[in-house]
């Protein structure tokens, strides 16, 4: 339950985040609008929850998929982490950019930092995102720890959302398009029905079983030892 509430928190903050903090990036010459900094301080807190959140997922899942793997857990756990890393380079260029454009006649700075901030968005929440997905849904699929629609969401949704954010790499289209938001559906898919899973019944049978395995193991270890 309390990995599905992260993965919940994760999707309302990463969205509450951006619709703060975009219109200070797109502020023309470097103007910002009345209440904009407020705004985009808020965006900034928001995507520092959405960080805990990441990592947290990591973590709160790894006593679960160390059962099925534990070089896969660690994977998945320290992918988790520098998604949740790169999310925070980007945070920080945002808050240096409210700063800078409190201070006029900043506009080369003011690029460079906004040039940051989209090169972590496409690093962070695309490709190091869609890296987690498909490491955690091969495990789910594989372990049958959810039902294997949900999995499958995952498998195709990872590759997807990294093979977009490679396209918009090389300017076949803009990250905020379409397109764009067309290849980010099916992980946002993922990760909703996920966290309603895990919310509502938790892991599948793999899990339970794994955990009975593990039960018996200790129990016989300690028979030996008696």
């Amino acid at each position: 339950m309390a990995a599905g509430s992260l993965f919940l928190l994760t999707e309302a903050a990463a969205i509450a985040g951006a619709i703060l903090y975009r219109p200070l990036l797109g502020a023309a010459d470097g103007r910002l609008a009345q209440g904009a900094d407020t705004r985009a301080l808020l965006g900034a807190l928001c995507e520092v929850v959405l960080v805990v959140a990441v990592a947290g997922t990591g973590a709160a899942l790894f006593p679960v998929l160390r059962r099925h793997g534990e070089g896969l857990a660690l994977g998945y756990a320290f992918g988790r982490l520098l998604e949740a890393a790169v999310i925070a380079l980007g945070i920080v260029a945002v808050l240096t950019l409210v700063t800078l454009r409190r201070d006029a006649g900043a506009a080369g700075a003011d690029a460079a930092l906004v040039a940051v901030h989209d090169w972590t968005f496409l690093l962070g929440p695309n490709i190091a995102l869609g890296l987690n997905t498909v490491l955690l849904a091969y495990i789910a699929y594989r372990a049958r720890l959810v039902p294997r629609f949900i999995a499958v969401l995952g498998l195709v949704g990872g590759p997807l959302i990294c093979a977009s954010a490679v396209a918009v790499m090389f300017g076949a289209y803009a990250q905020l398009s379409v397109a764009g938001a067309a290849a980010a559906l099916p992980v946002f898919a993922w990760e909703l029905a996920l966290a309603g899973r895990l919310i509502v019944r938790g892991f599948g049978p793999g899990s339970a079983a794994a955990s009975r395995a593990d039960g018996d193991a200790a129990v016989a270890a300690i028979a030996v030892k008696g």
